[in-house]
């Protein structure tokens, strides 16, 4: 038996073992991608975590803060000076009433310096864009603590 007619007659092995390994190769990429992804959003969950706890709030869990905002901070990031996510900014600083008892309040400071401070993580490029309505709201301690 000759060297070209064995490997001729165990070419598909060779093609396997060769698309096995490339896609094994490729799946190694995307997960290592994942797990680099998965670690930034950690990082900056717990920065988050940590600028809440000093600012006096009770600490958030990371988990959920990780899921929530992810790596680019989600929905917070997109547009935050925008008519309408400022408007629905300003509902959440009421008193928590819907209909005719919903009354805009004082915010208290701390609250509203760990909102800005999630668009100091997680897009601080744009935190330009909402930084002065931030420094036109009217806030108190208005928290006990």
């Amino acid at each position: 038996m000759s060297p070209t007619r064995f490997a001729s007659e165990h070419r598909w092995l060779y093609i396997g073992a060769i698309v096995l390994l490339v896609a094994l190769a490729v799946v190694g990429v995307i997960r290592y991608e994942n797990v680099k992804t998965d670690n930034q959003a950690t990082k900056k969950a717990e920065q988050l975590a940590d600028a809440a706890e000093d600012a006096g709030l009770p600490r958030p869990d990371v988990n959920t803060l990780k899921r929530a905002l992810g790596n680019d901070g989600g929905q917070v990031c997109d547009k935050p000076g925008s008519a309408l996510n400022t408007a629905l900014w300003k509902i959440n600083l009421g008193n928590g009433a819907t209909g005719p008892g919903m009354r805009p309040v004082i915010a208290d400071t701390e609250a509203v310096r760990a909102e800005a401070k999630i668009l100091e993580i997680y897009c601080p490029d744009k935190l330009h864009r909402i930084q002065d309505k931030i420094d036109d709201l009217r806030t108190d301690d208005t928290v006990r603590r």
